[in-house]
């Protein structure tokens, strides 16, 4: 249903959301309208659709679904919308005189006779002009919203609209509907096409296919790839567009003539990139030569004998294949270690920090997780930090980590050596980032394995650069003996070579070996869904301390299905957090989020705020009843500040945190990340998160 009148009084109104409580005058009666409402405020007029319901608390509303803001009708409607602070310096007193001085004419004024304005006292020529701007500002930005409403696009996108189109906004998208997809956030193509369509732009219009061509370049970058086969392209745009190739050839050929996409003909095939993604790629190139090829003024002198020095120190013996490493790193600015799990890359970054530290020079360590960040602080001694957080990337503009690259500015990094490991995690966008970031002469050491999954931006930037047989590689392949005592290395390298796994009763596995590897074959889901509950819930005690929500990460290949993530996240929810103390709970479609649940953040969101207390990972002890050692999720709540806190912004794709706080009147989630920041989500946030008891193997490698 449709009802129309004027907002009274604000009672609630959420910065962030935008979600609305307000007071409600129709002609027939003051009613309480609930919904999200953008810049609405008291004295403001709207036409809302939606429906009345009975909240079990404040009792009738009406829960607004679509709203059109109106120019008051009355004059007493007009001055309360002048004086709530709508347009720039008007306030109650000012907005008295104006309306007394000019009745009924004063819209009339304000859109054409703005200096009229200046006739009040104490409005001069050019605040009257400013006022002007203002009102008529507000209410272009109101006709976008009312005008996007209609094809279902969110009003939260329509002031950036206008300060980009202007005046002329709605006439310009009513030309070209796909001018919106580089500035409306969070609509896809298919929403635009559907608005274009209606619009009256025909299927085969330049515009629309054009439009289509660049959707589907950018949409290749979600799977990873910075560029697509022609053919590829031309076939996926034809199914998503219903148009000729002919068509789309034309409009690859328009949009090379405009340089708004690079062709580039490499292994007989014509290979299409957009142009920013194809500029990154080279500057990558360019400044990792400039780099590696810049004078080594890091160089160690007397290496032999400072290496025997260390080995002495640290009770080590490198094999020959780390110390022609060593000697090799030594040698040059830019290297590459790679190899697979227990082959040695740790002994040889270790030896190479403790040779620069002992000469007193700056070592930073940095991955492109928190995961990885902290598994390499476990493994070196040395704290590491997220490259996101190393490199400051927080909001880099609107259109975020994909924005045009060059405008990144980040400030350089001070430190003789950087090592980056697990590189395969790294794309092209945030390399180009790091390699921006670093002063000529300054060591650069990359870590990875090329058989780990890779990156989930777009972008292969580890096995491109092995390719290249550019940069000074090391490539381990000797799994050494104390790593080979662990059957999961074993079962990794013999998979890599095509071979089956071993077996903890296998012949060739030794006394001492590591019993870390189990291979618990079942024939049906039921029973293999048993398995997991079981083993998730106490059955592994027996090998050690383990604690599922410190300890225990189940991994399945999907999302779909009855082992996917979805069905998996839903049992162990109920066994290992069930809602037994009737906690807070928010549901989300047919999701069920509650204090204590393990989550995961499963997109880049640049604009989310956190805080972290700055003092050293882990738990302070409170009372009696709360360890240094409680594992638990209410101990991470119950941890009280100790120093100062440090804000940031930024959570990004994998990271992985515990619910910690439900607050229904605020409609906000409270989650602390294994990292230790704390970020509030409002609901319309969830979409960002899932449950992690289970999660895919292509999220775990984030």
């Amino acid at each position: 249903m449709e009802i129309k009148g004027e907002i009274t009084d604000i009672i609630y109104q959420n910065d962030v959301n935008s979600y609305t409580i307000a007071v409600f005058e129709t002609e027939e009666e003051e009613t309480t309208i609930v919904g999200y409402l953008p810049f609405v405020k008291s004295g403001d007029t709207l036409r809302v659709e939606g429906k009345f319901v009975e909240h079990k608390d404040y009792g009738r509303q009406f829960k607004v679904e679509t709203f059109e803001k109106l120019m008051p009708e009355t004059l007493d409607a007009l001055e309360k919308y002048l004086a709530n602070g709508s347009v720039k310096g008007i306030g109650e007193a000012t907005a008295k005189k104006i309306i007394k001085t000019f009745g009924e004419d004063t819209i009339n004024v304000f859109k054409f006779e703005p200096e009229k304005l200046a006739q009040i006292k104490g409005i001069s020529k050019n605040k009257a002009i400013e006022m002007s701007e203002s009102f008529l500002e507000n209410w272009e930005v109101w006709q976008i919203v009312g005008f996007l409403e209609r094809f279902g696009i969110g009003a939260e996108n329509a002031k950036k609209i206008y300060n980009l189109l202007g005046v002329n906004a709605i006439e310009q998208i009513e030309v070209n509907p796909y001018i919106l997809i580089d500035m409306a956030r969070g609509v896809d193509f298919k929403q635009i096409d559907q608005m274009a369509l209606k619009l009256g732009i025909d299927y085969d219009n330049q515009k629309r296919v054009e439009s289509g061509i660049k959707y589907s370049l950018i949409k290749a970058t979600y799977n990873g790839h910075s560029c697509v086969i022609k053919e590829n392209l031309i076939e996926y745009v034809i199914s998503l567009l219903d148009v000729t190739t002919e068509a789309v050839e034309e409009n690859i050929i328009n949009l090379k003539a405009k340089e708004e996409i690079v062709v580039e003909k490499r292994d007989d095939f014509e290979w299409i990139y957009l142009e920013n993604f194809y500029s990154v790629e080279k500057e990558i190139a360019t400044r990792i030569i400039r780099l590696d090829k810049s004078k080594n003024v890091k160089k160690i002198e007397h290496i032999e004998n400072a290496l025997k020095d260390i080995e002495k120190k640290s009770s080590i013996e490198l094999s020959d294949k780390q110390r022609e490493a060593v000697l090799s790193i030594n040698d040059s600015n830019v290297t590459i270690i790679t190899g697979g799990p227990g082959t040695g890359k740790t002994t040889i970054i270790k030896t190479i920090i403790d040779l620069f530290e002992e000469r007193k020079k700056k070592v930073v360590l940095t991955a492109p997780t928190g995961r990885a960040a902290k598994k390499m602080t476990e493994a070196t001694g040395k704290e590491a930090s997220t490259l996101h957080r190393l490199l400051g990337i927080g909001k880099l503009d609107d259109e975020g980590i994909y924005s045009r690259h060059s405008d990144y500015k980040g400030e350089p990094i001070d430190a003789d050596l950087i090592v980056v490991d697990e590189l395969s995690m790294v794309d092209m966008f945030v390399m180009n980032y790091l390699l921006n970031c670093i002063y000529q002469g300054t060591k650069l050491i990359l870590v990875g394995d090329v058989d780990q999954l890779a990156s989930v931006g777009p972008g292969s930037v580890l096995k491109d650069l092995i390719n290249s047989e550019v940069i000074n590689t090391v490539k381990l392949d000797k799994i050494f003996r104390q790593a080979a005592k662990s059957i999961i290395v074993l079962n990794a390298h013999r998979v890599n070579n095509g071979l089956g796994f071993i077996k903890n009763d296998d012949e060739e596995i030794e006394e001492d070996t590591k019993q870390d590897f189990f291979f618990i074959k079942q024939n049906s889901t039921e029973k293999m869904l048993q398995e997991v509950i079981s083993l998730s819930t106490g059955r592994l005690e027996k090998f050690g301390n383990y604690d599922f929500f410190k300890n225990i990460q189940v991994l399945t290949p999907t999302k779909k299905g009855p082992l996917g993530t979805r069905e998996l996240n839903k049992a162990l929810q109920a066994v290992l957090n069930p809602n037994i103390d009737e906690l807070p709970e928010k549901k989300v479609g047919d999701v069920i989020y509650r204090v204590g649940d393990r989550v995961m953040q499963i997109k880049n969101n640049y604009d989310i705020t956190w805080e972290r207390e700055t003092r050293p990972f882990g738990i302070e002890k409170l009372d009696g009843n709360v360890s240094e050692k409680d594992n638990s999720w209410a101990s991470m709540y119950l941890a009280k500040p100790k120093d100062k806190k440090e804000i940031g912004t930024g959570v990004f794709n994998g990271e992985i945190g515990t619910i910690i706080e439900i607050d229904e009147r605020e409609k906000v989630v409270k989650i602390q990340f294994d990292d230790e920041k704390v970020a509030w989500y409002e609901y319309s946030d969830l979409e960002q998160i899932e449950h992690s008891y289970a999660i895919t193997i292509h999220k775990a490698q984030r």
